[in-house]
């Protein structure tokens, strides 16, 4: 993918936003015992145009036509970025010094995460993920009137990357742990970069607003945020170059649920077929296949 290509494209795109629901606690079930209870609950976040504040979204659409796939209800649970695996799973997630366990016991709410949910080593540790169902990328984002310029465009993504990653050293860098903005996904810790991370909340849709407060001389934004972010602060806010190559966003699932994973999984592919899934992605994200063709182009 042309990173210059991305921006320009991030910086035409139309607004997207992201909603609440009471907390159900109930244990994780899988397949047979979803159809036997007749919901399927659909763990969400506010978040980009995947989950919006309206009870829609991209990944609203998907999950309620599984629903039906299923013969079941649907119902859509709220959560944020920090509790949304614990929110799966009844366990949290402790990561220390390489090694992923669970602890605690907390309430299950929710049979499946759908909410752009990026496909990192240490989450397969602990979730079934589906298919790809969605690109990103990360990238490191600036003031407008910062010194700094874009890094300029190559064939090579590497180089980009590393020239990017050239301009963070020795400056302050505003990140949000436990989500795909966390450093340590993308080798930032301990490398000379100052890294501030942003604990006044989980929403990432704050790290705009924090950055121009100047806490931080730039932050990371994934792609479906900086769609939204370079409308809204349009003219405030200027794209560096990423830190990342692209990314999958998939569906996730407790290990013990095998066939519900497996059901969604031929769910996408059926929806991907019949063309449902073409005009989700068209209603969301317009124009984003000249710029993820590689994903677009991968056979269901």
């Amino acid at each position: 993918m042309h990173f210059n290509r991305l921006t320009r494209w991030i910086a035409r795109s139309p607004f997207l936003l992201v909603c609440l629901s009471a907390a159900v606690t109930v244990s994780a079930a899988d397949l047979k015992e979803i159809q036997e209870r007749g919901v399927l609950r659909h763990l969400g976040i506010p978040y980009a145009n995947f989950v919006t504040v309206e009870g829609k979204g991209f990944d609203v659409e998907l999950v309620q036509g599984f629903a039906r796939e299923l013969g079941v209800d649907y119902e859509l649970v709220y959560s944020d970025f920090v509790n949304i695996i614990r929110d799966l799973l009844g366990q949290e997630v402790v990561r220390k010094e390489g090694e992923i366990s669970l602890s605690g016991d907390f309430p299950v709410r929710g049979d499946m995460i759908a909410t752009g949910l990026t496909i990192l080593p240490w989450r397969e540790k602990v979730l079934l993920y589906s298919a790809p169902t969605f690109p990103s990328q990360v990238l490191a984002v600036t003031r407008s009137e910062a010194a700094h310029s874009p890094v300029p465009a190559h064939s090579d993504l590497p180089a980009e990357i590393q020239e990017t990653r050239k301009v963070l050293e020795g400056k302050s860098l505003l990140v949000m742990e436990k989500t795909c903005l966390d450093p340590a996904n993308y080798d930032l810790k301990g490398v000379g970069i100052d890294l501030r991370p942003y604990t006044a909340s989980t929403n990432l849709s704050e790290m705009v607003p924090a950055l121009l407060a100047d806490q931080a001389e730039f932050t990371l934004l994934d792609v479906p945020d900086a769609l939204i972010d370079l409308q809204r602060w349009a003219g405030r806010i200027k794209v560096i170059g990423p830190v990342s190559a692209p990314q999958d966003l998939a569906a996730a699932f407790p290990r013990s649920s095998p066939e519900l994973r497996a059901a969604f999984d031929r769910y996408l592919v059926k929806i991907k077929e019949n063309g449902t899934y073409d005009k989700l992605v068209n209603k969301y994200y317009p124009g984003v296949r000249h710029y993820f063709p590689d994903f677009f182009a991968r056979k269901p």
